[in-house]
């Protein structure tokens, strides 16, 4: 093992750090430009670095040692800070040219990214914006290999190794077609209960969710005769039914085709937030970009 860093090639630590991402000789070549062959050679003077086999080969890729999985989140750390080193001092939005990605729910989609990518189009033209889904058991690998910059979560689903910032605190309405019968009208609580409702399940309990527990803990229940994993089907459900269906706030601004009556028992509500990682949280462009999320965010009918 050679000990003395000044040594050690900065394009290792690049090789070494694609190798344990993509788990395979040939798409790390392909990640890198580089010839399997080239990255092959590179994994062998790795090995001679750390003294170590770092990966052995299996029918399905090669899989890290315990010593390449210990070096994963250094060698991170260490590339992301030489790419901030390497980076302007200045960061310009009207010049930049950058992909920021973002995972978010569908409900954070229509609250959140939409107000953000109509500020963002004027003040930042030639920044791009990648959205995936929200997968928690991936969050936390994702951000650490840079394929996720932002997750707009909720502080009790935060992982605990991320920043986060609060945007809004969010209630929830009653959600139901113009030309439903209690359209207009004040909503009781026994009426509530006799509808039939559409509920939104991301995960876990189908027919049970936060509207359940407010009615539960004063002895009540509704009838749900829809549980759907996304909130942008509701309107077109609503639309040709008399069901009825309990939804953040926000979802409800801009909804023309339906009607929205406060709910008849109080619900909690919840905060919404945005989490990072370490390896951006000092980056200039990051930061502009967080700030433009939080500021467009504040936004309340």
């Amino acid at each position: 093992m050679i000990s003395d860093i000044r040594t050690l090639d900065l394009n290792l630590l690049k090789t070494l750090d694609a190798l344990l991402d993509e788990r395979s000789v040939t798409r790390a070549a392909q990640r890198l430009s580089l010839t399997q062959p080239a990255v092959s050679g590179m994994l062998n003077r790795l090995r001679d670095y750390f003294d170590d086999p770092l990966f052995s080969r299996t029918p399905h890729g090669i899989v890290p040692t315990l010593r390449a999985q210990q070096l994963a989140a250094p060698v991170k750390q260490i590339l992301s800070d030489i790419d901030t080193l390497l980076k302007p001092t200045q960061f310009d939005p009207l010049t930049a040219a950058l992909t920021f990605t973002v995972a978010a729910t569908d409900y954070a989609l229509k609250a959140v990214i939409v107000p953000f990518i109509a500020a963002l189009r004027v003040r930042a033209p030639g920044i791009r914006v990648r959205v995936v889904p929200v997968e928690p058991a991936l969050l936390t690998t994702q951000f650490e290999q840079g394929k996720v910059d932002l997750a707009l979560l909720t502080p009790d689903t935060t992982p605990d190794n991320l920043h986060s910032r609060g945007l809004y605190d969010e209630e929830y309405v009653c959600l139901m077609r113009h030309e439903h019968p209690d359209a207009g009208k004040t909503l009781t609580l026994d009426r509530f209960c006799a509808l039939e409702h559409v509920l939104v399940s991301y995960e876990g309990e189908s027919f049970w969710g936060v509207t359940d527990e407010a009615l539960a803990s004063v002895g009540r229940q509704r009838q749900i005769g829809l549980s759907v994993s996304s909130f942008l089907v509701l309107p077109d459900i609503l639309a040709i039914s008399d069901m009825i269906t309990v939804v953040p706030a926000r979802l409800a601004y801009d909804e023309t085709r339906m009607c929205v009556l406060p709910p008849p028992l109080p619900i909690a509500g919840f905060t919404k937030s945005m989490a990072w990682h370490e390896r951006t949280h000092r980056d200039a462009a990051h930061q502009w970009l967080r700030n433009l999320v939080h500021e467009t965010s504040q936004f309340k009918a």
